[in-house]
């Protein structure tokens, strides 16, 4: 009787944790584009070059993650994910500091490996830690987390700089990543996985040592890979460029233009919580996935006829949402599933890192798209993008399948 409610607690210990280090690892991606605008005028420059410093965050987190879930599996998920949130908090305190411009670009470089070894870290501890019935739900929550870390970023940050200024708003969410750090160490016990070092036995029974090739020569990972950067590049391209969109589409004011964004931020976070129960109610993940991506699809082809009333507009954007959200605890069951037992840290280093270079690519693409007076274009990409995720998160699951004719991972 007392056994059951021990492993919930445990269970809401770990998720709770690894899932406040990833609403911070968000947060942080977005710490300085709120700022733009003051750090434009302080320190003379255009906005390309603060843009520059975007992509060198995003280029270094997506090099060094491939490489972070071997780490991972070598030292232990819980010594990676407390190190690099201590590096990535610390950068972003001493970035409130800076007396040029110029200081921002090692600092990003900096501040992307600390942020590389979030996924692989935190879902290796989640993988290994909470029990099965909730594991579902355990995906979907941090996977939530990050994106509330998303939607907070320009609340907290921007408020925090209009209150005071842009350099007390970084140091102190700075210091609360550091802060939240020492709480990971406190809890080191209840977060240890033990690191896979060692050869893990072969089917014939001799010891197979699980190399990085290897994984990189798994069907299902590059798979995985293709999907996470093909839904980062259409989740960046509403980001970054569906407020510009849908002002020269709509011909609407930049107040009315900024509730697509949130409806689509707000639908997918709830979908990402409606995902979690239903991940843990199928084996049958890879429908879930390519459903909700397709159901998104079409939103976003409605979006982008320009045939809608705005209001409407603003309703199919957060049901494009809450579809590409309800996806997500899925698609992380289905690459868990294809995770070799001993690499599940150079499995999401890998699979993860796609988010990285989808990222990256986005913002040069639906700019251009902008710049070139095809707006409308910008949801139709989106939708494609999403179509093709569709093929990509099937496949995983046919691949996963066909090596062997052992149970499936997620029975």
């Amino acid at each position: 009787m007392t056994a059951v409610p021990s492993a919930l607690r445990r269970d809401t210990t770990i998720i709770g944790l690894v899932s406040s280090a990833h609403f911070l690892s968000h947060l942080y991606q977005l710490a300085l584009p709120p700022l733009f605008p003051l750090l434009r005028d302080e320190f003379d420059v255009s906005y390309t070059e603060l843009g520059a410093v975007m992509t060198a965050f995003y280029l270094a987190s997506g090099i060094c993650q491939v490489f972070a879930g071997a780490v991972v599996d070598r030292l232990g998920p819980h010594r990676i994910l407390l190190a690099g949130l201590a590096l990535l908090a610390g950068t972003i305190t001493l970035a409130a500091f800076v007396p040029s411009y110029i200081f921002f670009l090692p600092l990003a470089v900096i501040a992307g490996i600390g942020n590389s070894v979030f996924h692989p870290a935190d879902l290796a501890i989640l993988g290994a830690k909470v029990g099965k019935p909730r594991l579902g739900r355990a995906y979907s929550m941090h996977a939530f987390s990050g994106t509330m870390g998303y939607a907070a970023a320009p609340l907290l940050i921007g408020g925090l700089a209009v209150i005071w200024d842009w350099r007390v708003a970084l140091a102190a969410v700075g210091m609360t990543g550091l802060a939240a750090a020492l709480v990971l160490a406190i809890f080191r016990r209840t977060l240890d996985v033990e690191p896979h070092a060692a050869p893990t036995p072969g089917p014939a029974g001799p010891p197979v040592a699980i190399g990085f090739r290897n994984v990189l020569a798994m069907p299902a990972v590059i798979l995985a890979f293709g999907y996470f950067a093909l839904t980062a590049m259409a989740g960046a391209g509403v980001q970054t460029f569906s407020v510009t969109a849908v002002i020269e589409i709509y011909d609407v004011a930049l107040t009315l233009a900024t509730g697509v964004l949130t409806g689509y931020l707000v639908g997918s976070a709830s979908g990402i919580l409606l995902g979690g129960l239903i991940a843990d109610r199928t084996a049958h993940h890879e429908r879930v996935a390519g459903a909700g991506m397709g159901v998104a699809a079409l939103f976003m082809l409605l979006i982008a006829s320009a045939q809608l009333p705005f209001p409407l507009v603003i309703v199919a954007i957060a049901l494009a949402g809450l579809f590409a959200g309800m996806a997500a605890p899925s698609r992380d069951m289905l690459v868990r599933a294809a995770a070799t037992p001993g690499a599940a840290g150079r499995t999401f280093g890998v699979v993860y890192s796609g988010f990285d270079v989808g990222s990256s690519i986005a913002p040069l693409v639906f700019g251009w798209l902008v710049d070139h007076g095809q707006p409308q274009a910008v949801f139709a990409i989106i939708a494609v993008v999403m179509g093709f995720a569709i093929v990509t998160i099937v496949q995983v699951r046919r691949t996963t399948r066909q090596p062997a004719t052992a149970p499936s991972t997620l029975a």
